[in-house]
């Protein structure tokens, strides 16, 4: 297997980056990482120190992965994804030791620009919607609506947040406006469902 390299990609001399792996321009291989050779990594991506990355996992631009982190096969990042140091995925509901369950794995989204927070929990077959943050700490064994705010163990929602990462003044249910104080940019909530207008 060849390996999909951009000349612009810096991988420090500890790393290891297994054949056949891609990883786009830009992006940055840090201390003792390990990416495996059916990897796709996009362009301007950070894996920081002591990241694995397995064989069956799909990462896209813009994300940040930071150190101790481990991203399991069958999990797919999509762009601007920011996970926490030493955050946790997982790729089987019901592991034991001495029961070969890697026929069972199952797959794990994480949409573009959700945060993870550090030493949280991504139980498998879940998906983290887009612009989504998980707090510190909190397991998540559910799917995550976009732009919701989740916290605790296990994970249950107590707000919305906006793409820039400031609470939005929205009820948890019913409907409303409200707008990101950085931004200006109009958010929407109705039937359960928050979008960005403007």
């Amino acid at each position: 297997m060849s390996q999909s390299i951009h000349p612009s990609v810096f991988i420090h001399e500890s790393a290891i980056v297994d054949a056949g792996a891609s990883i786009g321009e830009n992006s940055r291989v840090w201390h003792f990482v390990h990416v495996c050779g059916g990897a796709v990594i996009g362009r301007h991506c950070s894996m920081g120190q002591n990241v694995f990355i397995g064989n069956k996992v799909i990462i896209g631009d813009d994300c940040k992965i930071q150190n101790n982190v481990s991203v399991y096969d069958n999990v797919t990042l999509e762009d601007g994804v920011f996970c926490g140091p030493s955050m946790v995925f997982t790729n089987v509901y019901n592991p034991r030791s001495f029961v070969d369950r890697k026929s069972e794995f199952m797959s794990t989204l994480v949409k573009t620009g959700a945060t993870l927070g550090a030493n949280c929990t991504i139980v498998c077959g879940n998906t983290i919607g887009k612009f989504a943050f998980i707090g510190a700490g909190s397991v998540v064994n559910k799917d995550v609506p976009d732009y919701a705010l989740m916290v605790g163990v296990p994970a249950r929602q107590i707000g919305w947040m906006s793409e820039y990462g400031e609470r939005l003044d929205l009820p948890l249910t019913g409907s409303g406006d409200a707008y990101c104080k950085h931004t200006g940019a109009k958010y929407t909530l109705a039937n359960g469902t928050v979008t960005k207008s403007n």
